[in-house]
């Protein structure tokens, strides 16, 4: 499918602007000569720096979403709280709540394009997902607040797309790259603490998605977009295309920051009985952090979840310009001057 839409003529919102992918959208989206907006949470210096023009808030206050909708002809809706634990209160505030609140914006100011971004957990119901399509149905039961919420969310985003109001939903997978504030520090804080352990041989494959490949997905998307469009009221899946096992990849990274390989691990049915302990014990003494493991955490690291990408290469001409080799080059070029700490 052609783009609709000359994102330089338009004003752009990207919620969650100070995040990983966030920041990502916005710097493509200035390169391009766009009026690119941010809404987030904590201040934004280094953004209004590059040119963008910021709104700071959260996404669970309907008001001041409303009012950074209202400066904006498409909406990119990344913010979102992520996670293998914590409040489930807190996950459906920010990600089910917040997902409403913006949706409910766009209808207020008559904002006709929403690109939304999930996840392919929302499918994830502990069992190996191998070539599967965007025709696969979300489980029963979520084994954490964040695929559960997630799924929520996609749900709203989806139903809402009509004739006044286009919608979409991406499913990156794994996103990693520089300036990853999630993904490659637990690795290898995990490693130098001795603490990092595969949940079963390693073998089973995964998709990842560098950082790149998902910022220029999500702008695809917007220039496809429209009321009517065929996209509108659909999910994609979005990688590099090329599946991985889980423990090379690990490795992968690990090395790209200068560290060694992983070396232990545990049996999967033993991580996870494990993970259902723990998660019994924080929640009963209601103790601060997370646990080692969780039931989500060791099914997701177990498990081969990797995905046919047709459908985003077909419909938003998708193609992922940045090999894993060379994603990888980048990341050790960065993590070289700034080393995980």
């Amino acid at each position: 499918m052609k783009p609709v839409l000359d994102l330089a003529t338009t004003r752009v919102l990207v919620t969650g602007g100070t995040g990983f992918l966030g920041r990502a959208i916005l710097e493509k989206l200035l390169a391009r000569g766009v009026e690119a907006h941010s809404l987030a949470r904590s201040d934004a210096p280094e953004l209004r720096q590059l040119g963008v023009q910021t709104h700071r808030g959260s996404v669970e206050d309907p008001a001041t979403v409303r009012a950074a909708v209202a400066r904006a002809d498409i909406v990119i809706h990344t913010a979102a709280k992520a996670g293998v634990w914590g409040d489930p209160a807190a996950f459906r505030a920010i990600n089910l709540a917040g997902t409403r609140n913006v949706v409910e914006a766009c209808r207020q100011e008559g904002i006709r394009r929403l690109v939304h971004c999930s996840t392919p957990s929302v499918v994830f119901g502990g069992e190996d997902l191998e070539g599967v399509d965007e025709s696969t149905p979300y489980p029963a039961h979520f084994e954490s607040a964040y695929p559960e919420t997630k799924a929520s969310a996609e749900r709203h985003v989806l139903a809402a797309a009509g004739p006044d109001l286009a919608t979409v939903s991406l499913r990156p997978h794994l996103i990693w790259g520089p300036r990853d504030p999630h993904f490659v520090p637990r690795i290898v804080g995990r490693s130098r603490a001795g603490r990092l352990r595969m949940v079963g041989d390693g073998r089973n494959l995964v998709d990842t998605i560098y950082i790149d490949n998902a910022a220029d997905a999500h702008l695809l998307a917007a220039e496809r977009l429209e009321p009517g469009a065929p996209i509108s009221g659909r999910a994609y899946f979005l990688s590099q295309g090329e599946p991985i096992a889980v423990g090379t990849m690990i490795n992968h990274l690990l090395e790209a920051a200068g560290e060694p390989p992983w070396t232990r691990s545990v049996p999967a049915g033993l991580a996870h009985a494990g993970g259902a302990v723990l998660e019994g014990i924080y929640r009963l003494l209601r103790l601060p952090g997370e646990p080692l493991v969780t039931r989500f955490l060791a099914r997701e690291l177990s498990r081969s979840h990797w995905f046919d990408i047709g459908a985003a290469r077909r419909d938003l001409e998708y193609a992922p310009a940045i090999t894993t080799g060379e994603g990888l080059e980048r990341l050790r070029d960065w993590l070289r001057e700034n080393p995980v700490p």
